[in-house]
């Protein structure tokens, strides 16, 4: 079996995304289990064949314990913790080829909590597993901009410690997909997002960090190499538009190849 997280700050397209890989994943006739691990999602886009909700409800919580939004939440996820086996427990019951774990809006309840890690290791222990980050495209108009999300990027990957793919998504907001084939698409996409510049080797780390300083040159400069060498360029896709979905699970595919 193979867990996959859908992992990325709110209003990236995580719910939309999901739905969109299960889809595609069903037509090529591979099972997949839909899990929802959000507590205080609304809509989602899908049936989730697991769902935290039944468990634990953030907006029960929050009436009942006079918390607002975001504490709900946080207290929501730590209960969730203890229905962990639970979780595991309907996983396992799905033998699915492929899990698909809609993870929390609030990246940093999962990514920078001691029970994120704590959650994904007990659902995906035994598999082989892999996390999609998100980044709307809408929102790396600027080197700045680029580097702010990746090294969240970066973050999320130490922190929860398994295989990761970066996917640009909402590619439609930025380049219109109605006028331009697929590759020339991709390449109104590469030339208009600056976050592959960052990324890309042909470019010197000098010549994109100068454009606009991050700090001061220096870090600019030493950010642009780490970066680079740790983090691919984001695949291009559009979850509502199910573009370049094929690319993003071949990616997903190899990075759970190579976990271990």
């Amino acid at each position: 079996m193979n867990v996959v997280f859908i992992a990325g700050p709110a209003g990236s397209g995580k719910s939309t995304l999901t739905s969109t890989l299960a889809t595609w994943l069903e037509r090529f006739e591979r099972s997949v289990c839909k899990v929802n691990l959000d507590p205080a999602a609304e809509l989602l886009p899908y049936v989730p064949d697991v769902d935290a909700r039944r468990y634990v409800n953030a907006r029960e919580i929050m009436v009942e314990r006079g918390l607002g939004p975001n504490g709900a939440l946080i207290a929501s996820m730590d209960e969730l913790l203890n229905y962990t086996p639970d979780l595991r427990t309907e996983i396992e019951e799905c033998a699915s080829d492929y899990v698909l774990v809609d993870l929390p809006g609030q990246l940093e309840i999962v990514a920078f909590r001691l029970l994120g890690p704590r959650i994904l290791h007990e659902l995906s222990s035994g598999y082989r597993a892999a996390m999609v980050f998100l980044i709307d495209a809408r929102l790396v108009s600027r080197v700045h901009s680029a580097y702010s999300l990746l090294l969240l990027a970066l973050s999320a990957m130490y922190r929860l410690n398994v295989p990761t793919v970066i996917a640009l998504n909402k590619i439609d907001t930025i380049a219109d997909p109605s006028k331009y084939s697929e590759t020339k698409l991709y390449e109104r996409v590469y030339e208009v997002a600056p976050i592959y510049r960052l990324l890309a080797e042909e470019y010197e780390c000098a010549s994109v960090a100068t454009r606009e300083v991050f700090i001061d040159l220096s870090v600019s400069l030493q950010l642009c190499e780490v970066l680079r060498q740790a983090i691919k360029p984001p695949v291009p896709v559009s979850a509502r538009e199910a573009i370049g979905i094929d690319l993003l699970i071949a990616e997903i595919e190899n990075s759970l190849a190579s976990y271990g």
